[in-house]
């Protein structure tokens, strides 16, 4: 029997309900499927947005903070002629939540009263300002304040509340190394901070 048949005996109903049933069966099957794949799309662009996302929060956390190094200063031939302090830069890298700092810092090789090296961190205890040897004057002066010190980093005067900070060193292969570090100011004794 054909579909003409069956309209005019007035299964009509049931013809066409169980053709719209079978379309509606695949349409349904159609969407789930793009829906299925419309969802793990998202979800896996999702994850791949939120991978480098987490690592930039992260990073500070996780990642270890730049260990201080041993800076080398130069042959201790060629500075076993200093006599009053003598101004060395030291490249620093310090590392701040995400940025990467290089600068260099100025560092005064000396002798202390045994005749061994010392080495003196150029930042002023009392407000960080930068010091400066006087060969005119033989002592260190402070441009901001008026702060004096000796060639060997004592306070002479002025208002810094402690003397020069003497930053560690030591000699590796006829070499002179500084291991730098910045300290605390507006205190009495050294504290590091970094």
């Amino acid at each position: 029997m054909d579909h003409t048949e069956e309209i005019r005996i007035g299964n009509t109903a049931d013809v066409f309900q169980n053709d719209y049933c079978s379309v509606r069966s695949i349409s349904s099957s159609r969407r789930t499927f793009l829906g299925l794949m419309l969802s793990a799309g998202a979800a896996g662009l999702g994850a791949l947005l939120a991978v480098p996302l987490l690592r930039f929060l992260l990073h500070p956390l996780v990642q270890a903070t730049t260990q201080p190094s041993w800076k080398e200063i130069g042959n201790v031939e060629d500075l076993a002629s200093v006599t009053s302090p003598v101004k060395k830069l030291v490249k620093v890298e310090q590392r701040d939540g995400w940025r990467k700092i290089v600068s260099q810092k100025a560092v005064y090789i000396c002798r202390d009263a045994k005749g061994d090296f010392c080495a003196l961190s150029s930042v002023c205890p009392h407000l960080g300002c930068t010091i400066a040897w006087h060969d005119d004057k033989n002592k260190f002066v402070c441009p901001c304040h008026n702060g004096q010190f000796t060639a060997e980093g004592k306070l002479l005067g002025g208002p810094p509340p402690r003397r020069m900070d003497r930053l560690e060193s030591k000699v590796e292969d006829g070499k002179l190394v500084v291991h730098y570090q910045n300290f605390r100011q507006l205190v009495p004794n050294k504290e590091v901070i970094a």
